[in-house]
Protein backbone atom coordinates (compact mmCIF):
# COMPACT_ATOMS: atom_id res chain seq x y z
CA UNK A 1 0.00 0.00 0.00
CA UNK A 2 1.29 3.52 -0.97
CA UNK A 3 2.16 6.15 1.72
CA UNK A 4 0.20 8.59 -0.42
CA UNK A 5 -3.45 6.33 0.63
CA UNK A 6 -1.98 6.23 4.32
CA UNK A 7 -1.92 10.10 4.10
CA UNK A 8 -5.45 10.34 2.61
CA UNK A 9 -7.28 8.23 5.16
CA UNK A 10 -6.49 5.38 7.98
CA UNK A 11 -3.06 4.64 8.37
CA UNK A 12 -2.58 1.09 8.87
CA UNK A 13 -0.05 -1.01 10.89
CA UNK A 14 0.29 -3.87 13.42
CA UNK A 15 1.30 -4.27 17.30
CA UNK A 16 0.76 -6.19 20.10
CA UNK A 17 0.37 -4.94 23.74
CA UNK A 18 2.57 -7.98 25.40
CA UNK A 19 3.54 -9.65 22.45
CA UNK A 20 6.06 -9.40 19.85
CA UNK A 21 5.82 -6.18 17.60
CA UNK A 22 7.08 -6.85 13.55
CA UNK A 23 9.05 -3.77 12.55
CA UNK A 24 8.76 -1.84 9.45
CA UNK A 25 10.83 0.81 10.60
CA UNK A 26 14.35 1.06 8.83
CA UNK A 27 17.17 0.58 11.67
CA UNK A 28 18.48 3.42 13.66
CA UNK A 29 21.13 4.39 15.93
CA UNK A 30 18.95 6.56 17.61
CA UNK A 31 16.45 5.65 20.69
CA UNK A 32 14.32 7.46 22.90
CA UNK A 33 14.41 6.74 26.57
CA UNK A 34 12.27 3.89 26.19
CA UNK A 35 14.68 1.87 23.94
CA UNK A 36 12.15 2.59 20.55
CA UNK A 37 13.96 3.05 17.15
CA UNK A 38 11.61 5.93 16.09
CA UNK A 39 14.01 9.27 15.89
CA UNK A 40 14.91 8.30 12.03
CA UNK A 41 11.08 8.96 11.26
CA UNK A 42 10.75 11.84 13.63
CA UNK A 43 11.47 14.58 10.88
CA UNK A 44 8.91 13.45 8.69
CA UNK A 45 6.72 12.12 11.63
CA UNK A 46 2.84 13.70 12.50
CA UNK A 47 3.18 11.90 16.14
CA UNK A 48 4.35 9.51 18.65
CA UNK A 49 2.16 7.28 20.38
CA UNK A 50 3.21 5.32 23.20
CA UNK A 51 0.74 1.89 23.62
CA UNK A 52 0.84 0.43 27.08
CA UNK A 53 -0.94 -2.00 29.58
CA UNK A 54 0.45 -1.46 33.36
CA UNK A 55 -1.63 -2.87 35.96
CA UNK A 56 -2.43 -0.31 39.13
CA UNK A 57 -3.02 2.62 36.23
CA UNK A 58 -0.66 5.27 34.71
CA UNK A 59 2.33 4.15 31.90
CA UNK A 60 4.60 1.44 32.78
CA UNK A 61 8.10 2.54 34.12
CA UNK A 62 9.97 0.44 31.88
CA UNK A 63 9.92 0.12 28.35
CA UNK A 64 7.01 0.49 26.83
CA UNK A 65 5.88 0.36 22.78
CA UNK A 66 5.93 3.97 21.03
CA UNK A 67 4.45 3.91 17.62
CA UNK A 68 5.34 6.81 15.04
CA UNK A 69 2.78 8.16 12.53
CA UNK A 70 4.80 9.18 9.87
CA UNK A 71 3.69 11.77 7.13
CA UNK A 72 4.55 9.87 4.20
CA UNK A 73 5.40 6.33 6.13
CA UNK A 74 4.21 4.54 9.15
CA UNK A 75 6.90 3.43 11.60
CA UNK A 76 6.61 0.69 14.28
CA UNK A 77 9.19 0.48 17.04
CA UNK A 78 11.37 -2.74 17.39
CA UNK A 79 10.18 -5.78 18.18
CA UNK A 80 8.97 -5.73 21.88
CA UNK A 81 7.62 -8.08 24.57
CA UNK A 82 5.78 -6.65 27.91
CA UNK A 83 6.60 -7.88 31.26
CA UNK A 84 4.00 -9.78 33.13
CA UNK A 85 2.67 -6.28 34.45
CA UNK A 86 1.03 -5.55 31.25
CA UNK A 87 -2.15 -6.68 32.73
CA UNK A 88 -4.14 -3.46 33.21
CA UNK A 89 -6.17 -1.04 31.73
CA UNK A 90 -4.60 -0.20 27.94
CA UNK A 91 -3.30 3.65 27.44
CA UNK A 92 -2.54 5.56 24.52
CA UNK A 93 -0.31 8.30 25.06
CA UNK A 94 0.50 11.37 22.49
CA UNK A 95 4.23 11.84 23.23
CA UNK A 96 4.54 14.25 20.45
CA UNK A 97 2.96 18.16 20.50
CA UNK A 98 -1.03 18.21 19.61
CA UNK A 99 -4.20 16.38 20.81
CA UNK A 100 -5.70 13.05 20.57
CA UNK A 101 -8.75 14.86 19.01
CA UNK A 102 -10.61 11.58 19.00
CA UNK A 103 -9.88 7.93 19.65
CA UNK A 104 -11.82 4.85 19.29
CA UNK A 105 -11.22 1.60 20.40
CA UNK A 106 -13.40 -1.37 19.22
CA UNK A 107 -12.80 -5.46 19.90
CA UNK A 108 -12.97 -8.16 16.56
CA UNK A 109 -16.60 -7.84 16.49
CA UNK A 110 -16.58 -4.07 15.99
CA UNK A 111 -18.21 -3.10 19.58
CA UNK A 112 -16.43 -0.03 21.25
CA UNK A 113 -14.26 -0.39 23.75
CA UNK A 114 -15.13 2.20 26.61
CA UNK A 115 -12.58 4.49 27.57
CA UNK A 116 -11.83 8.05 28.76
CA UNK A 117 -9.27 10.77 27.67
CA UNK A 118 -6.81 13.00 29.94
CA UNK A 119 -7.78 16.81 30.48
CA UNK A 120 -5.24 17.72 28.62
CA UNK A 121 -6.74 15.19 25.51
CA UNK A 122 -2.75 13.75 25.53
CA UNK A 123 -3.73 10.56 26.92
CA UNK A 124 -6.88 7.88 26.20
CA UNK A 125 -7.46 4.84 28.82
CA UNK A 126 -9.13 2.51 28.59
CA UNK A 127 -12.05 1.71 31.06
CA UNK A 128 -10.90 -1.62 32.27
CA UNK A 129 -8.06 -4.35 31.56
CA UNK A 130 -8.76 -5.70 28.57
CA UNK A 131 -9.03 -9.55 28.35
CA UNK A 132 -5.49 -11.53 27.20
CA UNK A 133 -5.35 -12.61 23.94
CA UNK A 134 -7.82 -10.43 22.00
CA UNK A 135 -7.60 -8.22 18.78
CA UNK A 136 -8.20 -4.44 19.13
CA UNK A 137 -8.24 -1.69 16.78
CA UNK A 138 -7.63 2.01 17.88
CA UNK A 139 -8.90 4.67 15.27
CA UNK A 140 -6.80 8.18 16.58
CA UNK A 141 -7.49 11.50 15.08
CA UNK A 142 -4.55 13.66 15.92
CA UNK A 143 -4.31 17.41 15.68
CA UNK A 144 -2.24 20.19 16.02
CA UNK A 145 0.68 18.46 15.05
CA UNK A 146 2.37 21.56 12.86
CA UNK A 147 1.89 19.85 10.15
CA UNK A 148 -1.30 21.49 8.16
CA UNK A 149 -4.45 19.95 9.65
CA UNK A 150 -5.64 16.65 11.56
CA UNK A 151 -3.77 13.66 10.85
CA UNK A 152 -5.98 9.83 10.95
CA UNK A 153 -4.50 6.17 11.64
CA UNK A 154 -5.62 3.11 12.66
CA UNK A 155 -3.33 0.74 15.47
CA UNK A 156 -4.33 -2.78 15.35
CA UNK A 157 -3.08 -4.16 18.40
CA UNK A 158 -3.48 -7.63 20.60
CA UNK A 159 -3.36 -8.22 24.24
CA UNK A 160 -0.53 -11.05 25.56
CA UNK A 161 -1.54 -14.28 25.14
CA UNK A 162 -3.05 -16.17 28.14
CA UNK A 163 0.01 -18.12 30.36
CA UNK A 164 -0.58 -21.64 30.30
CA UNK A 165 -2.57 -22.66 33.68
CA UNK A 166 -5.88 -23.24 34.62
CA UNK A 167 -8.83 -20.88 34.14
CA UNK A 168 -11.67 -19.58 36.10
CA UNK A 169 -14.89 -20.49 34.67
CA UNK A 170 -18.25 -20.14 35.14
CA UNK A 171 -21.78 -21.54 35.45
CA UNK A 172 -24.65 -19.91 35.34
CA UNK A 173 -28.25 -21.25 36.52
CA UNK A 174 -31.15 -21.39 36.05
CA UNK A 175 -29.94 -24.68 33.99
CA UNK A 176 -30.10 -23.97 30.42
CA UNK A 177 -32.74 -21.21 30.23
CA UNK A 178 -36.53 -21.58 29.74
CA UNK A 179 -39.40 -19.73 31.51
CA UNK A 180 -39.10 -19.28 35.39
CA UNK A 181 -40.89 -17.42 37.85
CA UNK A 182 -40.21 -13.52 39.31
CA UNK A 183 -38.70 -15.16 42.36
CA UNK A 184 -35.72 -17.10 40.77
CA UNK A 185 -31.91 -15.06 41.36
CA UNK A 186 -29.53 -16.03 39.00
CA UNK A 187 -26.55 -18.17 40.09
CA UNK A 188 -22.77 -18.32 39.39
CA UNK A 189 -20.46 -21.23 40.34
CA UNK A 190 -16.91 -20.84 40.13
CA UNK A 191 -14.52 -23.41 38.73
CA UNK A 192 -12.43 -21.98 41.21
CA UNK A 193 -12.33 -20.55 44.91
CA UNK A 194 -11.95 -16.54 45.17
CA UNK A 195 -11.13 -16.11 48.91
CA UNK A 196 -12.68 -13.03 50.71
CA UNK A 197 -8.95 -11.61 51.23
CA UNK A 198 -8.66 -10.97 47.66
CA UNK A 199 -11.15 -7.90 46.97
CA UNK A 200 -9.13 -7.09 43.82
CA UNK A 201 -9.68 -10.56 42.69
CA UNK A 202 -13.49 -10.49 43.67
CA UNK A 203 -14.11 -7.01 41.81
CA UNK A 204 -12.27 -8.22 38.49
CA UNK A 205 -14.98 -11.63 38.69
CA UNK A 206 -17.95 -9.25 39.57
CA UNK A 207 -17.16 -6.50 36.47
CA UNK A 208 -16.95 -9.94 34.17
CA UNK A 209 -20.78 -11.05 34.71
CA UNK A 210 -22.83 -9.07 33.23
CA UNK A 211 -26.37 -9.19 33.47
CA UNK A 212 -29.08 -7.43 31.38
CA UNK A 213 -32.62 -7.17 31.32
CA UNK A 214 -35.19 -6.31 29.07
CA UNK A 215 -37.36 -4.75 30.70
CA UNK A 216 -34.07 -2.96 32.48
CA UNK A 217 -33.84 -3.31 36.59
CA UNK A 218 -30.86 -2.90 38.39
CA UNK A 219 -29.21 -5.66 40.35
CA UNK A 220 -26.35 -6.85 42.29
CA UNK A 221 -24.23 -9.76 42.57
CA UNK A 222 -24.16 -11.30 46.50
CA UNK A 223 -20.87 -13.40 47.30
CA UNK A 224 -23.05 -16.33 48.91
CA UNK A 225 -18.58 -18.41 49.55
CA UNK A 226 -15.86 -18.22 47.94
CA UNK A 227 -16.90 -20.01 44.69
CA UNK A 228 -20.65 -18.98 44.50
CA UNK A 229 -22.13 -16.03 43.57
CA UNK A 230 -26.33 -15.19 43.26
CA UNK A 231 -27.60 -11.77 41.58
CA UNK A 232 -31.37 -10.39 41.83
CA UNK A 233 -33.07 -6.92 41.46
CA UNK A 234 -33.54 -4.84 44.47
CA UNK A 235 -37.24 -6.51 44.09
CA UNK A 236 -38.54 -8.91 42.04
CA UNK A 237 -37.78 -9.19 38.46
CA UNK A 238 -40.33 -7.85 35.84
CA UNK A 239 -43.12 -10.60 34.88
CA UNK A 240 -42.12 -11.63 31.26
CA UNK A 241 -39.31 -10.55 30.91
CA UNK A 242 -35.85 -11.22 29.40
CA UNK A 243 -32.74 -11.90 31.12
CA UNK A 244 -29.21 -12.56 29.13
CA UNK A 245 -26.24 -13.36 31.36
CA UNK A 246 -22.90 -13.46 30.09
CA UNK A 247 -19.14 -13.86 31.18
CA UNK A 248 -16.47 -11.41 30.25
CA UNK A 249 -13.90 -13.55 32.46
CA UNK A 250 -12.66 -14.96 29.03
CA UNK A 251 -9.29 -13.16 29.06
CA UNK A 252 -9.17 -11.11 31.82
CA UNK A 253 -6.62 -11.31 34.35
CA UNK A 254 -8.13 -12.40 37.82
CA UNK A 255 -5.38 -12.00 40.27
CA UNK A 256 -1.98 -13.51 40.60
CA UNK A 257 -1.12 -15.69 37.72
CA UNK A 258 -5.05 -16.87 37.64
CA UNK A 259 -7.11 -15.65 34.30
CA UNK A 260 -10.74 -16.14 32.91
CA UNK A 261 -11.57 -19.03 30.82
CA UNK A 262 -14.71 -19.29 28.40
CA UNK A 263 -18.12 -19.86 29.78
CA UNK A 264 -21.52 -20.27 28.75
CA UNK A 265 -23.80 -17.44 28.25
CA UNK A 266 -27.87 -17.88 29.65
CA UNK A 267 -30.96 -16.65 28.68
CA UNK A 268 -34.18 -17.11 30.38
CA UNK A 269 -37.46 -15.12 30.99
CA UNK A 270 -40.00 -14.56 33.61
CA UNK A 271 -43.78 -15.53 33.60
CA UNK A 272 -46.59 -13.99 35.21
CA UNK A 273 -46.09 -12.84 38.82
CA UNK A 274 -47.14 -15.92 41.09
CA UNK A 275 -47.17 -15.71 44.32
CA UNK A 276 -48.80 -17.89 46.79
CA UNK A 277 -49.18 -16.31 50.62
CA UNK A 278 -49.63 -18.28 53.46
CA UNK A 279 -51.36 -16.55 56.60
CA UNK A 280 -50.31 -19.03 59.32
CA UNK A 281 -52.83 -17.71 61.97
CA UNK A 282 -55.82 -17.45 59.43
CA UNK A 283 -54.86 -21.34 57.86
CA UNK A 284 -55.48 -20.01 54.44
CA UNK A 285 -53.29 -19.55 51.62
CA UNK A 286 -54.07 -17.12 48.68
CA UNK A 287 -52.53 -17.44 45.57
CA UNK A 288 -52.38 -13.78 43.10
CA UNK A 289 -51.21 -13.87 39.56
CA UNK A 290 -49.44 -10.64 38.70
CA UNK A 291 -51.14 -9.06 41.78
CA UNK A 292 -54.76 -10.07 41.64
CA UNK A 293 -55.96 -13.34 43.71
CA UNK A 294 -56.75 -16.30 41.64
CA UNK A 295 -57.84 -18.76 44.19
CA UNK A 296 -58.05 -18.73 48.51
CA UNK A 297 -57.33 -22.55 50.02
CA UNK A 298 -57.59 -23.85 53.46
CA UNK A 299 -54.66 -25.03 54.68
CA UNK A 300 -52.16 -26.65 57.54
CA UNK A 301 -48.83 -25.68 58.75
CA UNK A 302 -46.90 -26.79 60.92
CA UNK A 303 -47.33 -27.71 64.61
CA UNK A 304 -45.37 -26.86 67.54
CA UNK A 305 -42.09 -28.21 67.30
CA UNK A 306 -42.02 -28.10 63.78
CA UNK A 307 -43.08 -24.89 62.50
CA UNK A 308 -43.13 -24.10 59.14
CA UNK A 309 -40.83 -21.29 58.54
CA UNK A 310 -41.83 -17.62 58.05
CA UNK A 311 -40.63 -15.17 55.13
CA UNK A 312 -39.95 -15.45 51.44
CA UNK A 313 -39.47 -18.82 49.92
CA UNK A 314 -39.20 -19.62 46.13
CA UNK A 315 -40.16 -22.87 44.22
CA UNK A 316 -37.59 -25.36 43.68
CA UNK A 317 -38.84 -27.77 41.86
CA UNK A 318 -42.37 -30.03 42.09
CA UNK A 319 -42.79 -33.32 42.07
CA UNK A 320 -46.08 -35.27 41.55
CA UNK A 321 -45.32 -38.03 43.67
CA UNK A 322 -43.18 -38.28 46.61
CA UNK A 323 -42.17 -40.40 49.46
CA UNK A 324 -41.54 -38.92 52.79
CA UNK A 325 -40.50 -40.33 56.01
CA UNK A 326 -39.81 -38.99 59.45
CA UNK A 327 -36.65 -39.75 59.68
CA UNK A 328 -35.33 -37.75 57.06
CA UNK A 329 -36.17 -34.66 59.20
CA UNK A 330 -34.66 -36.89 62.20
CA UNK A 331 -38.00 -38.74 63.57
CA UNK A 332 -36.84 -41.79 64.34
CA UNK A 333 -38.71 -44.86 63.50
CA UNK A 334 -41.29 -46.13 66.27
CA UNK A 335 -42.24 -42.50 67.66
CA UNK A 336 -45.32 -41.45 67.58
CA UNK A 337 -44.06 -38.53 65.52
CA UNK A 338 -43.07 -40.76 63.14
CA UNK A 339 -44.53 -40.98 59.11
CA UNK A 340 -43.88 -42.74 56.12
CA UNK A 341 -46.25 -41.81 53.27
CA UNK A 342 -46.60 -40.88 49.93
CA UNK A 343 -47.81 -37.59 48.88
CA UNK A 344 -48.94 -36.66 45.89
CA UNK A 345 -49.01 -32.78 44.15
CA UNK A 346 -45.95 -31.73 45.91
CA UNK A 347 -44.65 -28.39 45.13
CA UNK A 348 -41.10 -28.21 46.92
CA UNK A 349 -39.67 -24.99 48.72
CA UNK A 350 -36.96 -25.96 50.86
CA UNK A 351 -33.43 -28.54 50.24
CA UNK A 352 -34.51 -29.75 54.02
CA UNK A 353 -38.02 -30.95 52.28
CA UNK A 354 -40.66 -28.47 52.94
CA UNK A 355 -43.53 -28.56 50.30
CA UNK A 356 -46.77 -27.75 49.99
CA UNK A 357 -49.00 -30.59 48.96
CA UNK A 358 -51.84 -32.51 48.94
CA UNK A 359 -52.63 -34.07 52.41
CA UNK A 360 -55.98 -36.00 52.50
CA UNK A 361 -55.41 -36.95 56.12
CA UNK A 362 -55.66 -33.91 57.37
CA UNK A 363 -58.68 -32.59 55.85
CA UNK A 364 -60.64 -31.91 59.05
CA UNK A 365 -57.43 -29.75 60.31
CA UNK A 366 -57.25 -27.78 57.12
CA UNK A 367 -58.58 -24.21 57.47
CA UNK A 368 -58.65 -24.71 61.85
CA UNK A 369 -55.35 -25.68 63.01
CA UNK A 370 -51.74 -26.56 62.58
CA UNK A 371 -50.86 -30.25 62.50
CA UNK A 372 -48.44 -31.01 60.08
CA UNK A 373 -44.64 -31.62 60.67
CA UNK A 374 -43.46 -28.15 58.99
CA UNK A 375 -45.21 -28.73 55.22
CA UNK A 376 -48.02 -26.58 53.94
CA UNK A 377 -50.67 -29.56 53.39
CA UNK A 378 -53.75 -28.99 51.29
CA UNK A 379 -56.60 -30.95 50.02
CA UNK A 380 -55.79 -33.04 46.48
CA UNK A 381 -57.87 -31.10 44.21
CA UNK A 382 -56.17 -27.57 45.66
CA UNK A 383 -52.60 -29.57 45.45
CA UNK A 384 -53.28 -30.46 42.54
CA UNK A 385 -54.43 -26.58 41.38
CA UNK A 386 -51.49 -25.47 43.01
CA UNK A 387 -48.88 -27.92 41.21
CA UNK A 388 -50.34 -27.06 37.97
CA UNK A 389 -50.09 -23.09 38.78
CA UNK A 390 -46.87 -22.75 39.58
CA UNK A 391 -43.46 -23.02 38.19
CA UNK A 392 -39.89 -23.18 39.63
CA UNK A 393 -38.96 -19.62 40.40
CA UNK A 394 -42.49 -18.39 41.74
CA UNK A 395 -42.65 -16.95 45.78
CA UNK A 396 -43.88 -18.74 48.40
CA UNK A 397 -44.34 -16.05 51.35
CA UNK A 398 -44.96 -17.68 55.23
CA UNK A 399 -46.47 -14.59 57.18
CA UNK A 400 -48.00 -14.35 60.59
CA UNK A 401 -46.75 -17.61 61.72
CA UNK A 402 -45.04 -18.95 64.68
CA UNK A 403 -41.81 -20.69 62.86
CA UNK A 404 -38.29 -19.45 62.21
CA UNK A 405 -37.37 -17.02 59.58
CA UNK A 406 -36.16 -18.66 56.31
CA UNK A 407 -32.44 -18.31 56.31
CA UNK A 408 -30.72 -17.08 52.60
CA UNK A 409 -28.79 -19.71 51.25
CA UNK A 410 -28.42 -22.61 52.76
CA UNK A 411 -32.01 -24.41 52.13
CA UNK A 412 -33.23 -22.94 48.75
CA UNK A 413 -33.59 -19.21 47.49
CA UNK A 414 -34.01 -17.38 50.51
CA UNK A 415 -32.45 -14.68 49.04
CA UNK A 416 -35.47 -12.27 48.83
CA UNK A 417 -34.99 -11.87 52.95
CA UNK A 418 -32.43 -9.92 53.02
CA UNK A 419 -32.73 -6.25 52.44
CA UNK A 420 -31.05 -4.22 49.76
CA UNK A 421 -28.76 -2.69 51.82
CA UNK A 422 -27.75 -6.50 53.03
CA UNK A 423 -27.88 -7.48 50.09
CA UNK A 424 -25.02 -5.14 48.64
CA UNK A 425 -22.63 -5.71 51.50
CA UNK A 426 -22.37 -8.81 49.91
CA UNK A 427 -21.18 -6.75 46.67
CA UNK A 428 -17.30 -6.40 46.10
CA UNK A 429 -17.88 -3.50 43.66
CA UNK A 430 -21.54 -1.95 45.55
CA UNK A 431 -20.46 2.10 47.08
CA UNK A 432 -23.75 2.70 49.38
CA UNK A 433 -27.33 1.06 49.96
CA UNK A 434 -28.47 3.17 46.99
CA UNK A 435 -27.59 0.74 44.33
CA UNK A 436 -23.91 -1.25 42.90
CA UNK A 437 -21.38 0.35 41.68
CA UNK A 438 -21.37 0.48 37.27
CA UNK A 439 -22.51 -2.67 35.98
CA UNK A 440 -19.35 -5.38 34.94
CA UNK A 441 -19.90 -4.87 31.48
CA UNK A 442 -20.12 -1.23 31.71
CA UNK A 443 -16.01 -1.49 32.36
CA UNK A 444 -15.15 -2.80 29.35
CA UNK A 445 -17.80 -1.91 26.15
CA UNK A 446 -19.33 1.63 25.41
CA UNK A 447 -22.88 1.80 27.10
CA UNK A 448 -23.64 4.30 24.69
CA UNK A 449 -23.68 0.78 22.28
Amino acid sequence: MSSRRYARGWGALSLAVGAVLVSTAAQSPDRDSEGESWAAGSRDATAVVAVDGCAGGGLCSGPRHSVVLGGDRVLTGRPFTLGPRATGPVELALRTPGVLADVTVTDRRGRRIAGTQSADHTRWTSAAPLPAGARYAARLVVDGTGTGGARRARLDFRTAPMPAGERLTVTFGPGDGGTYGVGRPITAELSRPVPEDAPEARRAVERALDVRSEPHVDGAWHWVDSATLHYRPRTYWPAHATIRVHSGLDGAHIGGGLYGGPSRPLTFTTGARIEAVTDVSAHRMTVFRDGEPLRTLPVTTGKPGYRTRGGIKVVLGKEPLVRMRGDTIGITRGSTDFYDLEVRWATRVTWSGEYLHAAPWSLDAQGNEDVSHGCTGMSTEDAAWLFHTVREGDLVRVVNGYGKPMTPFDNGFGDWNLSWSEWLRGSALATDATGPAPGPLAGALDPAL
